[in-house]
């Protein structure tokens, strides 16, 4: 028998292994989501010496590779004992060991997030395509929400490979038919398209940035043009609540923009594993 094999008719095993490797991924998250808005400013300041012909200086090669993972305030190395998710953040009390600065809460959080949503898909949809598939848009959708969260960015590099990646999973109908994955994705950008510029043209401002287009189109790709409606509601009222909190208890000004794309995530996460529940729920209250 074949650990494969092995995998498919051991349902605990499966899902004791989804969330260890979310586990593993998570601490990768971590890398990519401090690693990759650097990457993009690199990318524009180097298309900005092109254009302007001037020289820019040499800088390190940096990637989501090179260099060594290490303490932003000593640059202590990080060895393989002091990555272990979650558990080397509890042996070392979240504090670095060179400098014995505090460790950022959101480390052991991602890393924690992704493992449980990654088992939880695997309890879900059981030992299969569909699991791994779930696994992958989780990874995405984590990242995407830390990056916005820091940046109000939604990488290209990411939610664009997560489109094709929704159109190729269900080329095989994984979670919807290609037909509906296709009419999601392209439904999805038009959405928030439309919106963006319905109200640039009442206010003479942008509401939101590109970028929520693409991941809408992404989850449209991966979830079909029939859960959209749902993932616009969802994330609409929770950012509508969110907003509004920052705004009356926090003192947040109403002019400082708050990121759409977690609420997006948050929505198409929920869309992913009871989108096919609540939209029944829903159209038997309108039918009742």
């Amino acid at each position: 028998m074949t650990f494969l094999d092995l995998l498919a008719s051991s349902p605990p095993l499966f899902i004791a292994s989804c969330t260890i490797l979310g586990l593993l991924v998570g601490s990768f998250l971590n890398v990519v989501i401090h690693r990759l808005p650097k990457m993009m400013e690199l990318g524009w300041r180097s298309q900005c010496a092109e254009l302007n012909e001037t020289q820019l200086e040499e800088v390190a090669r940096y990637n989501l590779i090179v260099p060594r993972s290490a303490c932003p305030h000593c640059n202590h190395e990080i060895s393989a004992w002091e990555n272990i998710p979650v558990i080397s953040y509890l042996l070392l009390r979240g504090k670095c060991k060179g400098c014995q600065t505090a460790i950022s809460l959101r480390y052991p959080l991602v890393e924690t997030m992704s493992g449980v949503l990654c088992g939880f898909a695997a309890a879900h949809f059981g030992f299969g395509v569909a699991a791994i598939g779930a696994c992958v848009l989780i990874w995405a959708l984590i990242s995407l929400t830390a990056i916005d969260f820091d940046t109000q960015f939604l990488p290209d590099d990411i939610t664009l490979p997560l489109i094709w990646l929704g159109l190729l999973f269900n080329l095989n109908n994984v979670y919807i038919t290609l037909h509906d994955a296709v009419l999601g994705a392209i439904f999805g950008y038009l959405a928030l398209w439309s919106v963006f510029w319905l109200f640039k043209l009442v206010t003479g401002k942008e509401g939101m940035g590109y970028g929520d287009f693409k991941l809408l189109a992404a989850l449209g790709a991966w979830l079909g043009w029939q859960m959209l409606p749902l993932i616009i509601i969802l994330s609409s009222l929770v950012g509508a609540v969110v907003g509004i909190t920052l705004i009356v208890a926090l003192k947040h000004g109403r002019n400082i923009p708050i990121p759409f794309g977690p609420y997006l995530a948050g929505g198409g996460l929920i869309a992913l594993f009871w989108g096919q529940t609540l939209t029944q729920n829903y159209l038997q209250l309108l039918g009742s």
